[in-house]
């Protein structure tokens, strides 16, 4: 006798398999063991969702066998497997593309041989017993101890709302410490938002953990090796892994014994997957949070989150507002008497600067005034490159690059021209293209530039031991390679760098010991940017980067933030000035509820990308015609806007279009939206939309 089987595998929401599939099984297995089945002529990995309920009006030989069961691991939870379905749910996506993205890539090609070959190989020796290792715990400040003793009597999400070097982390540690000390088996997942912000942490972490064994603490992100990544998923899925430390693919790994969840800088927008499962992880770590505790019968055991940020997401804000969230305050930076405030705020007025500055002299006087001290200060621009146009002013043509509707950044150092979009590079021609001047002239200044005017502007200024002061720039074209963003790291820590040129990616997270001024060179496109986001996304960075200076006791009372800025009298920069995060999320709130923008209203975009800009905006349209003519659900609470190009509207040579689809309801829209997937796929089908390249929802969408 045969068992029929609800399998699910992966498949895109619109390829027309949207749940699981049925097979036959020669035995009855459990929900969660992963099996080899075939699907059309490949073999694939897929996941027991359970038995079919109608089995007995199914016969034998009517539905496709298992071919392979992956034994000797543990099967997938049921907590689990319900995150994965109300995730794909939520944001719109088939279960298997979820459950199966959520898998190490290695682990979808092994077979059942393959798999106990890596099981004998991860096998390592028990785990130590849960003692702690004591040494490096610093005493905790009077704030720090206040926020662990508040969440250790709460159940509801908490937000630890702290000053960029209040002790965030130690708080953090502290609430892991005594957890996995108290339960032998529990486990905890600790989120950062970035890859580059994981070595750092894992060193301390691993330090600080030593007594739970080899193995205990495990990273989880997509910057390792299949290899690597497959060996941490086992032990977390095992239990040997007692302390995960991921990015946000992490949130959806198998953690069976997960009582603590920790989401550091919880709001960076890298928490928001981009492509497929277009999902939130801080939003599922919530959630999450809540499976978990609901399916223990003693509450004190379930699973608790916190959240952290010295600068907040307006979502999770307003949730503290609300009651829904418990916000836990460390106002204050701990200093050498106990606490110390943040950096002093300078706004500079670049109109009253020479013309085409690019730092004022009073900012390099101080930065030259720390040099000779001894210290570090950090200049940050977000915009890599040495210009980010080059231009012919004879003609007019720019370096538009010819896939993306963007322009190429000039590179000095290498003398190309490089699309940041689509990877388009080529050198930089001898003259212009289109009239043949030999006078092309970059426009704009990126952090190559910014690197080459700091080094000269500093070149007859000596260290204090009389050597030359030294430059160095960290971004995304510097630390390529393997350990080249951890070595130049480690040249700052130790002191090697006078002043250290970046992008963001330096701006959140480090702990820089010995950096006393930062200076924000270009701060403006974002106070006046059709995104709404965007105020709230600058003042994050700008309270993030101020966090980076005077982080030392001795050096807490003379650190400063220098802001350039065109308009030194913007609301942003007054409560910058004041450290007011409260203040500027109360304006905020305002301008968003009378606009009925998130969070007071729900939104989603409907996308659609194409050979050519008219058919996406014609399948949009056809769309939202299909909608009106069918009279889904919840449709009279939703409205939907006209189809416009996307903000990057042709990207390595794909049109791009979208369409906004809003509601005041987040139930209105989801039942909307989940009628509106099988007219989507029906319409995608359509001889008119042969051409349509890919369609898809993004709910909850960091820009509108």
């Amino acid at each position: 006798m045969g068992f029929w089987l609800d399998i699910v595998v992966a498949a895109p929401a619109h390829s027309g398999i949207t749940g699981p599939l049925t097979y036959e099984s020669k035995s009855a297995l459990s929900p969660g063991q992963l099996v080899r089945v075939p699907l059309g002529r490949r073999e694939v990995l897929g996941v027991v969702w359970g038995l079919r309920s109608d089995a007995g009006s199914l016969s034998p030989g009517q539905s496709k066998s298992v071919l392979d069961v992956l034994e000797g691991l543990p099967a997938l939870s049921a907590n689990w497997q319900a995150l994965i379905g109300f995730t794909a749910n939520y944001y719109q996506r088939s279960v298997g593309e979820v459950a199966l993205a959520a898998l190490p890539p290695q682990l979808r090609e092994l077979d059942a041989l393959g798999l106990a070959r890596r099981l004998k190989k991860a096998a390592s020796s028990p785990l130590a017993p849960e003692t702690m290792a004591q040494a490096d715990r610093p005493a905790l400040s009077a704030q720090q101890a206040q926020a662990l003793e508040l969440f250790e009597d709460t159940r509801r999400p908490a937000l630890l709302f702290g000053a960029t070097g209040s002790g965030k982390t130690e708080v953090y540690l502290r609430a892991a410490e005594e957890l996995l000390q108290e339960r032998p088996q529990a486990q905890v997942l600790m989120m950062v938002p970035e890859i580059n912000l994981t070595p750092q942490l894992e060193t301390r972490l691993r330090d600080r953990f030593a007594g739970l064994g080899p193995g205990a603490v495990v990273a989880l992100h997509s910057g390792l090796t299949p290899a690597q990544r497959l060996k941490s998923w086992l032990a977390a899925h095992t239990g040997q892994a007692r302390l995960i430390l991921g990015t946000r693919m992490a949130v959806l790994a198998s953690l069976p014994q997960l009582q603590l969840i920790v989401v550091d800088e919880e709001h960076d927008p890298s928490y928001k997957q981009q492509e497929g499962a277009r999902y939130s992880a801080r939003d599922l770590a919530v959630y999450r949070a809540h499976l978990e505790s609901r399916s223990v019968a003693d509450k004190a055991a379930g699973c608790r989150v916190m959240l952290g940020s010295a600068t907040p997401s307006l979502e999770t804000w307003q949730a503290c507002l609300k009651g829904r969230y418990l916000r836990l305050d460390m106002p204050l930076r701990i200093g050498a008497s106990g606490v110390g405030e943040g950096p002093e705020v300078r706004v500079l007025d670049m109109s009253k600067q020479a013309k085409g500055a690019l730092l004022a002299p009073p900012l390099m006087q101080a930065i030259a005034e720390r040099v000779s001290r001894g210290e570090q200060s950090l200049v940050f621009l977000n915009r890599r490159g040495y210009a980010p146009v080059l231009a012919c002013h004879a003609c007019g043509w720019k370096s538009q690059c010819p896939h993306c509707s963007a322009y190429r950044v000039f590179h000095k150092v290498d003398r190309s021209l490089r699309c940041h979009h689509c990877g388009y590079t080529e050198p930089v021609p001898r003259g212009c293209p289109d009239c043949g001047n030999v006078d092309i002239t970059p426009v704009g200044r990126g952090t190559e530039q910014l690197e080459e005017q700091v080094a000269h502007l500093l070149s007859d200024l000596k260290r204090p031991d009389g050597s030359p002061v030294r430059v160095l720039r960290i971004d995304a074209d510097s630390a390529r390679g393997k350990g080249v963003l951890q070595a130049r790291l480690a040249q700052v820590h130790a002191g090697h760098t006078d002043v250290l040129v970046g992008t963001q990616m330096v701006t959140k997270g480090h702990d820089f010991r010995h950096i006393t001024l930062v200076a924000a060179v270009n701060p403006d496109s974002s106070l006046y940017s059709s995104d709404f986001r965007a105020p709230e996304r600058l003042f994050a960075l700008l309270m993030q980067a101020a966090g980076r200076a005077g982080r030392q006791a001795q050096h807490s009372a003379t650190a400063q933030m220098w802001v350039q800025t065109f308009h030194p009298q913007h609301p942003l920069f007054d409560a910058l000035r004041r450290h007011d995060y409260a203040g500027f999320a109360q304006e905020e709130l305002h301008s968003r509820q009378s606009a009925g923008l998130p969070p007071f209203s729900h939104a989603a975009l409907l996308r659609a990308e194409a050979a050519s800009q008219e058919l996406a905006q014609d399948f949009l349209r056809a769309a939202a015609q299909a909608a009106a003519q069918q009279v889904l659900p919840g449709a009279d609470r939703v409205q939907l806007y006209p189809a416009v190009p996307m903000p990057l509207q042709r990207l390595a040579n794909v049109e791009r279009a979208q369409m906004l689809i809003e509601s005041a309801s987040r139930p209105a829209l989801q039942q909307f939206m989940s009628a509106w997937q099988p007219v989507l796929a029906q319409l995608s089908s359509q001889h008119a939309f042969k051409r349509l390249m890919r369609w898809a929802l993004d709910v909850d969408p960091l820009s509108i």
